[in-house]
Parts: C-alpha cells; sequence; structure tokens
C-alpha cells in the first residue's frame, strides 16, 4: 500500500518553516512545496500569510539574494538575471532593487574576465567568424546585453 504523509497546519508552518529558513525563497517555491505536501489552498493561504508575518517570506530579500549569488557564482548578465526572477514571478520593483546589487564597475569586470576565459578556450577555431559567433553566443546566453557583446567580439577578435 502507497501511504502519503498528510500533515496538519501546524505540522506543515513548521515544515516549512525550516524550509525557508535554510535559503531564502518566493512565493512561487513555497506555493509548489505545500502543493507538494498536499495541502488544501486555504491552509496554503494561512500558512504563506504566517511566513510573511514572521518573515520567514520576503520577496525582496529573495530576489537580493538571488541576483548577488548567480552574478558571482554563475556570472550571469542583467538580462538573465531578470528573465529567470521574471519566471519566479518577482515584480519589477523587487527586480529592479535586486539589480542595484551589482555595481557598474564589478559587472563590467566580471564582463570583461569572462569574455577573455572564453576567448581562451576557443583559440583553437581558425575561422575569425565563427570564433567571434562563438564568443557571442557564449556571452548571451548567459544574460549579457548585446551591445557589450557584439562590442567586446569586435574588440577582441579584428
Amino acid at each position: 500500500m502507497n501511504h502519503v504523509k498528510t500533515y496538519t497546519v501546524e505540522e506543515a508552518k513548521r515544515t516549512i518553516e525550516r524550509y525557508c529558513a535554510y535559503q531564502e525563497r518566493c512565493h512561487q517555491e513555497v506555493t509548489n512545496k505545500l502543493y507538494s505536501m498536499r495541502m488544501i489552498p486555504e491552509a496554503i493561504d494561512v500558512i504563506i500569510v504566517h511566513l510573511l508575518k514572521h518573515d520567514f517570506l520576503n520577496e525582496t530579500r529573495f530576489a537580493q539574494s538571488y541576483v548577488r549569488g548567480k552574478f558571482n557564482i554563475k556570472k550571469w548578465g542583467r538580462q538573465r538575471l531578470k528573465q529567470e526572477l521574471k519566471k519566479r514571478d518577482i515584480g519589477k520593483y523587487n527586480i529592479d532593487l535586486a539589480m542595484k546589487e551589482i555595481s557598474e564597475s564589478d559587472y563590467l569586470e566580471t564582463f570583461n574576465d569572462l569574455a577573455e576565459k572564453r576567448l581562451k578556450s576557443i583559440e583553437r577555431e581558425t575561422d575569425k567568424w565563427k570564433k567571434r559567433k562563438k564568443l557571442a553566443d557564449y556571452l548571451l546566453y548567459r544574460g549579457w546585453e548585446s551591445h557589450l557583446v557584439y562590442a567586446k567580439a569586435a574588440e577582441l577578435i579584428p
């Protein structure tokens, strides 16, 4: 027989508090987790309100933490960061606040380092146009702005 664990509202609150304390979460992740725990919509609303009231759930804090982490670790550009936050139903106001976490000097320094590192890894390519395309595709996929990408490709591969 298949036994599925069921939760009371109080048990679910404690479980989700631990889930949120472990790392920053957005509303969407918490809601999905509660649905996977087989909670009914009314209970989900009660739990979300509890989490908001006790500061376990904070969309602004999540967005800022997400942007800092993905920029510093995965070297994502602003376009990709905004896209990923929108996918998680984060509002424009919080996205704009989160983008301020990245200083312009750090942003450009990271972009330049990433471009030069990628160029070294594709140096075997002999055709200059293919080399430019590989560099541009790599940077665009990571969410860097196209005007930066194409200018850098032209600068590094004359």
